[in-house]
C-alpha cells in the first residue's frame, strides 16, 4: 500500500512541477524572463527526478515479516546442475533459472524509512534481486562454471534509490538501504523451499521431504 501511494504521490508532484514550470516559462520580459526560464528548467528537472523515483519505488513490495515472498523448486538435469523454478508470491509469476553447484542462495534489496517518513507510516520495502548457485568444494568453486541470475528486469528505467542510499550509508536522513541474503542451502532433485523475510534478511525453509532430508544431511 505504502509503495503504491508513494508512486502515485511522486507522479502528482511531477505533474504539478511541470505545470508550474510551463506557467513560469510562458511569461515575458528579458531578465525576469530569463530567471523564470531558469526556474522553469529546474522545476522540469525536479519533475523528471520525481518520476524516476516513482518508477523505482514501484518495483518494491512492503516487508511483511515471516510472510513467504517466493517458493523455489528444483529439478536435476545433470551432475551439479539444476533448473530452479522461482514462483513469486505476490504475482504468482514463475520463472525457471539454470543453476550449477550444490547449494543455492537468494538475495534481496531492503529499504527502511527513517524520520518523518517512518512516522508517516512508511514501512520497509524489499525487492528480490538475484538467485545464485555455489559448490561445496572450494576447488569446484574456483574452477567450475558459476551461475547467478537477476530476479528482476535489469533494463528497468528509473533512479536507483536503493543504490544511492547504500553508497551513502548512514549519511541519509530519510532512508536506509541494506542487503538481505538467505543462507546457502542444498539443491537436490525434487526439493521445494519457501523463502520468507525475517529481521536479518531472507530465510529459506524446506517444505517437502526431499528438501528436509537435504537440509538435515547438510546440517549433520
Amino acid at each position: 500500500m505504502f509503495y503504491s501511494v508513494a508512486t502515485t504521490v511522486s507522479g502528482i508532484i511531477a505533474v504539478l512541477l511541470v505545470l508550474a514550470a510551463l506557467r513560469t516559462l510562458l511569461k515575458g520580459t528579458w531578465f525576469w524572463g530569463w530567471m523564470r526560464g531558469m526556474s522553469g528548467v529546474v522545476l522540469i528537472g525536479l519533475a523528471a527526478f520525481c518520476v524516476l523515483v516513482g518508477l523505482d519505488l514501484r518495483s518494491y513490495r512492503q516487508v511483511l515479516l515471516d510472510k513467504p515472498v517466493a517458493t523455489v523448486s528444483f529439478q536435476k538435469v545433470d551432475e551439479q546442475a539444476f533448473v530452479a523454478t522461482v514462483a513469486l508470491t505476490d504475482s504468482g509469476l514463475a520463472t525457471d533459472y539454470y543453476l550449477r553447484g550444490d547449494q543455492w542462495q537468494m538475495d534481496a534489496r531492503i529499504i527502511r524509512w527513517k524520520g518523518v517518513l517512518s512516522q508517516a507510516g512508511g514501512k520497509p520495502g524489499y525487492r528480490l534481486e538475484r538467485i545464485s548457485g555455489r559448490y561445496v568444494s572450494i576447488e569446484d568453486e574456483r574452477s567450475r562454471e558459476r551461475t547467478v541470475h537477476a530476479l528482476r528486469d535489469e533494463k528497468e528505467f528509473g533512479f536507483d534509490l536503493w543504490a544511492w542510499a547504500y553508497k551513502k550509508q548512514a549519511n541519509t536522513p530519510l532512508i536506509d538501504a541494506v542487503y538481505g541474503s538467505a543462507t546457502f542451502v542444498p539443491m537436490v532433485d525434487g526439493a521445494l523451499y519457501e523463502v520468507a523475510l525475517s529481521h536479518t534478511g531472507l530465510l529459506a525453509k524446506p517444505l517437502n521431504d526431499a528438501a528436509k532430508r537435504a537440509v538435515n544431511l547438510w546440517l549433520n
